[in-house]
């Protein structure tokens, strides 16, 4: 699979969404950016924010975290 960061192409919508994403959760849990970026991208969250850009980027802070809760809490069971 090829991720964000090897098919690049100069538009910066996507990295700062991504940055976003990260901001949004680590004030939604209360860590610290780096320890929740570790947490997305140990949940293959990063990639996913990326490739799914087009949809994701629509919907509100709060449904983007309450995804994202989602999609760890299914991979850990």
């Amino acid at each position: 699979m090829q991720t964000y960061v090897d098919a690049y192409n100069g538009d910066d919508s996507i990295p700062v969404f991504v940055a976003f994403a990260i901001e949004q959760y680590k004030n939604h849990k209360g860590i610290s950016g780096e320890e929740a970026a570790r947490i997305l991208d140990e949940y293959g969250i990063l990639d996913h924010l990326a490739e799914f850009y087009d949809v994701l980027h629509t919907q509100s802070a709060q449904w983007l975290v309450e995804e994202i809760d989602e999609m760890i809490a299914n991979q850990k069971s």
